[in-house]
């Protein structure tokens, strides 16, 4: 069929005297973006296209769709991207008098390949850009220039020359490509092309086009800190101001766009004088500013124009009708609250205001900002503000009720009155939505490590309500009773708790709800711990002294509230807590009756493996039983049960290596499944209507997931990794499904080489494959011997996915979790890393390996962009071998340090997948199989060392 549609187009070629018909065109596209065409026909539809670009026969338009085909045949076909690199190069087309196409090939070459390989003479590149009479053309000239490899010089003079183009598209593609060239790095040492840009853009803020001044003000809050840079130290402050102000005379704009664009600006100035800012939040010209005016104490004589249009800026944007300029006002002023005391006050009655807004979007904005001021401690609230602040604790979104709680973990109050206010909201807030107590619990017990004097006030008012009613018996299902434990708990903890008694009893209470306070706690101590502070707490009045109760109280420091089981140094369950006296000593976990029975350490590790064991088989056996009811196309109560599976599994905890790997896994395998049930019914029952780049991009998750199920965890019993392989097997099976995202060569190779690998695994027939596992063998070798490929067994392919049918799953072997923490000491962005551009640099790095052994193969990757990434191999048997838990210092190289005054790089730790020989890849001097990512990436910040 392909052979018949070539020589139909190239019949047509002759009879057009060596001219391709638009019809003949629109066919050769057909066969190039089928992935089934054969390489022979590729490459003649490759000849036939070269030929015809090099005659002077063809039209502009046949010209167009011939340089079309050639882009799509070079994304389409990788491996010929050089040979049509070089066919466009070697044509005349770039210096044939028409502009028009000469622009088309350049376009062409850009989308091809990178500025590396399609790098253009300086001079044509201009030349064709002041030669262009056709908007259009210099449009795709100017979107290109960097693409084309351009030289920076010559990219700024044409990005400048092209702001005073007519055409209003013209000049916002120029602003645009001088906003690039700030962005990627490009260090600009004469300070008069950086006025140069600056002031440019700065005229073209009252350009009559609102695209245009909204692109003006990108170039200002980009070139302009770079500007400001360049200055004299005395300087910096008048020319931050003048920014500052500039860019406040855009808030009032006509245009939604505009006005969004330009407080998303004042976020990025970030030094601004206290005046200027206190003016910002006032309708009326304060005083302070009137007598600067009059003193000729202003930066310039336009800083005196303009001090009336930043006047009330920021009360523009909180009053403006559009939610969007609403939010971004918000945004904004959340970045200088934190300098000034005096406009962090005076700011946040507005921010109060703003949490009654109608948006809810605007609302999370408001208490974003709040709650970076409680962060930096700028956010001290007032008995006015706290109406609308305890609101938002009754909101009916989860989302804004959470981030109110967040600040009320942080918010420092200054009275009782305030105290007794939000005790009541979060009270208010727990007996309206009961699904928010862990997390109430946690803020009250935040509050009361804060507030002590405050917390054991309130404990006092209430403690009619804690002792126990109805014959004695304490009300254990009542959630408010439970709040006040958990508050009267965290009062002993807090610096400033000074002669205020919490009864032992209360102690005693708050251990019969150990399991929700310690669930609710579990971020800053666990289980253990909180028992043993419990009981020691409760016990203190046991001493048969006359000691006051207050002396008899633990200090409990930040150490022990943030002990984890992940200590592998420390006792597991066998919490250190300070006693009064200030010595330390090994308080017992468990009763005074019971105390003889604390023996074995070991032992209790292994019963509380078992009971974790128990735990996550009853979570895998609800997942057979959720996918039952994906089979029943009732995949939204399929997927709610696999979170109320997730929330369940969250509740558990781990005190060794050993029953930290089978949660972590079964978590992993909790998130596979979800993915499956997601695609499922994209593919099986066709319910969604996403596009195809949705479903493709769920593929692409599973397919990650799935490969650090296999390879990140170890210990399997045979049944249990063939059941991993089984799973794998079924995702190629879906993806062979949906003709229309499917990669057949690569999917069916990998789906060939987990058959082979599942036939290696079972060579002694000792456990019956599954019949997913047996049709899918037969239907592999079927595709393998056949001609017609994957098409011909397309429907056996759907039927097989049809009937799929999830089995039981449990665990019966100790899985073990290959993992690792990594961890760059002493850097953020206030401490980076020296660098001297074009110089390699050494990373310190704190490296933390678990389960890793020796065959393992780890890569550092080191990347700046997702283009640009370097690996690192490390070599354990160099680096001291292997353990169950390996710590080292490792020095990494980082070679590609840019010509930037500062960057950042991104570091991460994966593992070769040495299984993976269908997923080669090219990395010079890199792995040379897929990686499977141990940890997450940590940001390293460098800056250039000054020589002077």
């Amino acid at each position: 069929m392909e052979h018949q549609l070539l020589r139909t187009c190239l019949k047509s070629l002759n009879d057009n005297n060596n001219t391709l018909s638009l019809q003949a065109l629109a066919s050769l596209r057909s066969l190039i973006i089928n992935p089934n065409t054969s390489d022979s026909t590729i490459y003649s539809i490759l000849e036939t296209l070269t030929r015809s670009l090099k005659l002077g026969t063809n039209s502009l338009t046949t010209h167009h769709h011939i340089l079309k085909l050639l882009t799509d045949l070079a994304s389409h076909r990788t491996h010929l991207s050089s040979q049509i690199l070089n066919s466009i190069h070697s044509s005349s087309l770039l210096f044939t008098e028409s502009i028009q196409i000469a622009t088309e090939s350049l376009t062409s070459l850009a989308s091809i390949a990178n500025s590396d390989h399609n790098k253009i003479d300086d001079h044509l590149f201009m030349s064709l850009c002041f030669a262009a009479t056709s908007t259009s053309a210099r449009l795709r000239l100017l979107r290109n220039g960097e693409r084309l490899g351009i030289g920076m010089h010559v990219l700024f003079t044409v990005f400048l020359g092209f702001t005073k183009d007519p055409y209003p598209y013209v000049r916002k593609a120029s602003l645009d490509g001088l906003l690039g060239l700030c962005k990627s790095g490009n260090v600009f040492e004469d300070v008069s092309v950086i006025e140069g840009c600056y002031f440019r853009a700065v005229e073209l803020l009252q350009d009559n086009e609102h695209s245009v001044r909204s692109a003006a003000i990108r170039v200002v809050s980009e070139w302009g800190p770079m500007l400001i840079a360049a200055k004299e130290e005395n300087d910096k402050i008048d020319w931050s101001n003048q920014v500052f102000v500039q860019l406040c005379s855009m808030v009032r704009d006509m245009s939604v766009e505009v006005r969004v664009e330009a407080f998303n600006a004042l976020g990025k100035i970030k030094l601004v004088s206290e005046d200027i800012l206190l003016q910002t939040i006032s309708k009326k010209v304060l005083a302070i500013m009137k007598e600067k005016n009059s003193h000729g104490q202003c930066a310039a004589e336009r800083f005196e124009i303009l001090a009336s249009s930043y006047a009330g800026a920021f009360v523009h944007g909180l009053e403006d009708e559009f939610h969007e300029v609403r939010k971004s006002a918000c945004n904004s002023l959340r970045i200088h609250t934190i300098l000034y005391a005096e406009f962090a006050r005076q700011s946040l009655s507005l921010l109060m205001d703003m949490l009654n807004d109608d948006s809810m979007a605007v609302r999370l904005e408001a208490l974003e900002t709040l709650h970076h001021m409680a962060t930096f401690e700028c956010l001290h609230v007032q008995e006015i503000h706290m109406h609308m602040f305890l609101g938002s604790l009754l909101d009916n979104c989860d989302l804004i009720r959470s981030i109110a709680r967040k600040i009320f973990k942080l918010v420092k109050l200054s009275d009782l009155k305030l105290f007794r206010s939000s005790v009541h909201g979060l009270l208010q807030n727990l007996e309206r939505f009961t699904k928010d107590e862990a997390d109430v619990f946690s803020v009250l017990f935040f509050m009361g490590r804060s507030h002590g004097n405050f917390a054991a006030h309130v404990v006092k008012e209430v403690s009619q309500e804690i002792e126990p009613v109805l014959e004695g018996k304490l009300v254990l299902d009542s959630a408010r009773v439970a709040a006040f434990l958990v508050l009267a708990i965290s009062a002993p903890l807090s610096q400033n708790q000074n002669g205020q008694n919490i009864p032992p009893r209360l102690f005693s209470y708050a251990v019969t709800l150990l399991g929700r306070i310690s669930s609710a706690l579990r971020e800053v101590v666990d289980q253990d711990t909180l028992l043993a502070y419990l009981s020691q707490c409760s016990r203190s009045s046991n001493h048969g002294t006359e000691v006051e109760e207050s002396s008899l109280l633990p200090v409990v420091d930040d150490a022990v509230l943030t002990h984890s089981r992940k200590d592998v140094n420390s006792p597991v369950g066998v919490p250190m807590l300070q006693t009064g006296n200030g010595t330390s000593k090994v308080q017992p976990v468990i009763s005074c009756e019971l105390e003889d029975l604390a023996t074995s350490i070991v032992e209790c590790q292994a019963d509380e493996l078992d009971e974790v064991m128990k735990s996550v088989n009853l979570i895998l056996a609800r997942v057979r039983d959720a996918w039952l009811l994906v089979q029943s196309r009732c995949t939204n109560v399929a997927v709610r049960a696999l979170r109320d599976c997730k929330r369940e599994l969250a509740m558990l905890t781990s005190a060794s290596l050993e029953s930290a790997g089978i949660l972590a896994f079964t978590l992993q395998y909790l998130q596979v499944m979800k993915l499956f049930a997601k695609i499922w019914e994209h593919v099986v029952w066709k319910i969604r209507s996403d596009e195809t780049g949705g479903l493709e991009y769920l593929f692409g998750k599973l397919d990650v997931r799935l490969r650090e199920l296999r390879y990140r965890y170890i210990g399997f019993s045979k049944e249990e990794g063939l059941y991993v392989l089984e799973l794998i097997v079924v995702a190629c099976m879906l993806r062979l499904s949906k003709v229309e995202i499917c990669c057949s060569p690569t999917t069916m190779k990998k789906l060939s080489a987990v058959i082979s690998h599942i036939e290696i695994l079972n060579d002694k027939g000792t456990i019956e494959p599954s019949n997913i596992l047996m049709d899918a063998k037969k239907t592999v070798h079927e595709i393998e011997s056949s001609k017609a490929g994957i098409s011909s067994s397309l429907f056996q392919i759907t039927n097989l996915v049809d009937f799929f049918t999830l089995k039981q799953f449990s665990l019966c072997s100790r899985v073990r979790h290959i993992n690792a923490e990594l961890d760059v000491p002493g850097n953020d962005s206030e401490n980076p890393l020296p660098f001297v551009s074009g110089l390699p640099v050494a990373i310190p790095l704190d490296i933390t390996l678990y389960n890793v052994g020796s065959e393992n193969r780890l890569w550092l990757t080191i990347r700046m962009s997702q283009e640009s990434t370097q690996f690192v191999f490390l070599d354990l048997n160099i680096l001291g071998g292997c353990n169950e838990v390996k710590k080292f210092t490792f020095m990494a190289p980082f070679y590609r340090t840019p010509k930037a005054r500062s960057f950042s790089s991104w570091i991460s730790i994966g593992m070769e997948c040495v299984l993976e020989d269908c997923h080669l890849v090219k990395h010079c001097g890199g792995p040379k199989r897929e990686l499977v990512h141990l940890c997450q990436e940590k940001e390293v910040h460098l800056c250039l060392v000054r020589r002077d």
